[in-house]
């Protein structure tokens, strides 16, 4: 396999890989604004919001099909360029195999169907019509109340690292309750997620 093979293939195993719940929770700790070790509703819902409105070219308070595909290519633009540099250890413009080994330990057990779901979603979301950055800010403070478990109105250490199982949770409730309402119409049930 010639470099040029071997850095493509590199790049785009690391585009597709998915996301951990620990990353997930990881995640959560980004905003933590403040830095105080705590997570308010204000700084979840800026964070869980900012990257829509940011895609929100003309400022409409919409985020229209083409403004999510056009943030979403420079997204993954700049994704791959910091993969790219990840990978490039000594910074020479190139990825030599003894690089691209050194990455696989921490790359092991990864893979990118979880981002596909998620990008599948996405996807299903947009057919809908433009996603309303008002309606976004009330779903990130419907999941934050998911999260505070204990209803302090911040989010500890221990319910960022909860926070993955009680979104699925609450996702799986919100299924089977639209599933009832549709008079128990059945669908064959979604891979696990």
């Amino acid at each position: 396999m010639n470099l040029k093979t071997m850095t493509v293939v590199a790049i785009g195993a690391l585009a597709l890989a998915g996301t951990s719940s620990a990353q997930q929770a990881r995640g959560l700790g980004r905003a933590d604004a403040d830095g105080d070790g705590r997570i308010s509703q204000a700084e979840f819902v800026a964070q869980r919001t900012a990257r829509l409105a940011n895609a929100d070219a003309n400022r409409d308070g919409q985020v229209t099909r083409e403004e999510a595909q056009s943030a979403h290519q420079a997204q993954r633009s700049e994704r791959r360029n910091q993969m790219f540099a990840r990978l490039d250890a000594d910074g020479n413009g190139a990825i030599t195999q003894a690089e691209f080994a050194a990455q696989r330990p921490e790359r092991a057990g990864r893979g990118g169907s979880r981002m596909q779901r998620q990008e599948r979603r996405a996807g299903r979301s947009m057919m809908r019509g433009p996603i309303e950055l008002e309606q976004a800010r009330t779903r990130a403070t419907e999941a934050f109340a998911t999260l505070d478990a204990d209803r302090d109105g911040y989010l500890s250490e221990v319910e960022r690292q909860a926070a993955p199982t009680r979104m699925r949770e609450a996702r799986q409730e919100r299924r089977a309750e639209r599933r009832a309402e549709r008079g128990g119409a059945s669908r064959p049930a979604p891979a696990s997620e």
